[in-house]
This record gives structure tokens, C-alpha cells and sequence, in this order.
């Protein structure tokens, strides 16, 4: 299984094929492999201990040089398993100074309705899909399951966990420039940074 795996200058976590989201930009839609990795399929969820051996892999083999971020991101929503991703980040702070990142669909208040939020705070940021200025286009999108509301809980996350750690929200270029204008002042009015990421040709739409 690849747990995790590099693309460009990060090391990416893949803990979890499960998400509450089926974004019609997703690389779920057309492929498997990121990076240097040719699935993220995984065969089950492993365990904490799994992706304890599989970091000390990374660093037995190098893995890590040259890296600037370690990033909470796979083929499913980490936060799917938010008490394993944050003892997951525990561990790996034991051994690395890299940075932690989270990327995140910032439903996990729907997810995990008990998950403290204060844990936030062992990441050094967060980003959070916003991908659209409206509730109705953002269930055009990003389709949860959680059905339209889930565009409201998501700026609710925002709002909350820019209380312990940097907070960014983001979008896909597809969206257009009008659209992205509106989510510029969306980001403005919670006080916290909007990136753009780029959609590439293969479908890869993070960074």
C-alpha cells in the first residue's frame, strides 16, 4: 500500500479511501496514481502502528530529503479517521521538523460531530476546499453527502479552526474568474488566506 508517497517537493499521506465528497474535478473520477505513486487504492485502512512502520520507512530511505511539508492527503478524506490523523501527526513530529499540513473538505464537524477541534493546533496549517461562492454550486461540485447544508458547516469549520492554526482556503482554477473573485471576498470576510490551485491535465488538482 502506498501510505504515503512524494509529489514534487511534499510527502503526502494517504490514510483512508473514504470521503463524504465526490467532486466532479477529482482525480477519483479518472485515475489512481499521484506522484510516485501508481495507486492510492488502498487494500484497508491501516492501522496506526502501519503508518508508523511506513514513516520510518521513509525516513530509513531518505524519503524526506529534499521535502519541505509533510501533507495529510490521499485518495480519501483524512479526516474521515481525525483521531488517527492527529496521533499520526504526534508520532511523526517525534521524528521530523517538517511542517504538517492538513487538507481537508472541512466537513469533519459532520464527519466526527465530537472531534476537538482544539487538535487542530498540531498542524502548522490547514487548507479547506471552498470551490465555490454559493451553497447550490458547491453541491453542483462537490456533491456530499451530507447533502446542500454541508457548504454552511464547511465555513463554520473555517471560521473555528483559524482559532488554532493557520487556515487556507482554496479553490480550482476550473471554476472561472468570476467565481473565484466571489470567494476571494468569502476568504476575506473569515480573515484567513484563498489559493487557487491549478487543475492540471491529469486531474491532479492539489498542492
Amino acid at each position: 500500500m502506498n501510505i504515503f508517497y512524494t509529489l514534487l517537493d511534499k510527502l503526502y499521506v494517504n490514510i483512508t479511501n473514504v470521503c463524504s465528497c465526490s467532486c466532479v474535478f477529482c482525480l477519483r473520477e479518472s485515475g489512481d496514481g499521484v506522484g510516485d505513486a501508481d495507486t492510492l487504492r488502498l487494500s484497508h485502512e491501516p492501522t496506526l502502528d502501519e503508518i508508523k512502520s511506513a514513516f520510518d520507512s521513509c525516513l530509513d530511505n531518505d524519503r524526506l530529503d529534499n521535502k519541505i511539508e509533510i501533507v495529510f492527503c490521499g485518495y480519501g478524506e483524512p479526516m474521515e479517521r481525525a483521531e488517527t490523523v492527529i496521533a499520526a501527526c504526534g508520532y511523526i513530529r517525534s521524528k521530523s521538523t517538517l511542517p504538517l499540513r492538513l487538507n481537508t473538505n472541512g466537513l469533519v464537524k459532520l464527519i466526527n460531530p465530537h472531534f476537538d477541534l482544539k487538535k487542530l493546533s498540531v498542524f502548522d496549517s490547514v487548507s479547506i476546499s471552498l470551490n465555490a461562492a454559493d451553497k447550490e454550486e458547491y453541491f453542483r461540485l462537490v456533491r456530499p453527502r451530507f447533502g446542500i447544508e454541508a457548504y454552511d458547516s464547511m465555513l463554520e469549520f473555517a471560521r473555528e479552526a483559524a482559532g488554532y492554526t493557520k487556515v487556507v482556503l482554496t479553490v480550482v482554477d476550473i471554476i472561472g474568474e468570476e467565481h473565484i473573485e466571489k470567494c476571494r471576498e468569502i476568504a476575506l470576510d473569515i480573515g484567513v488566506p484563498l489559493r487557487v490551485r491549478r487543475h492540471i491535465s491529469d486531474n491532479i488538482s492539489y498542492s
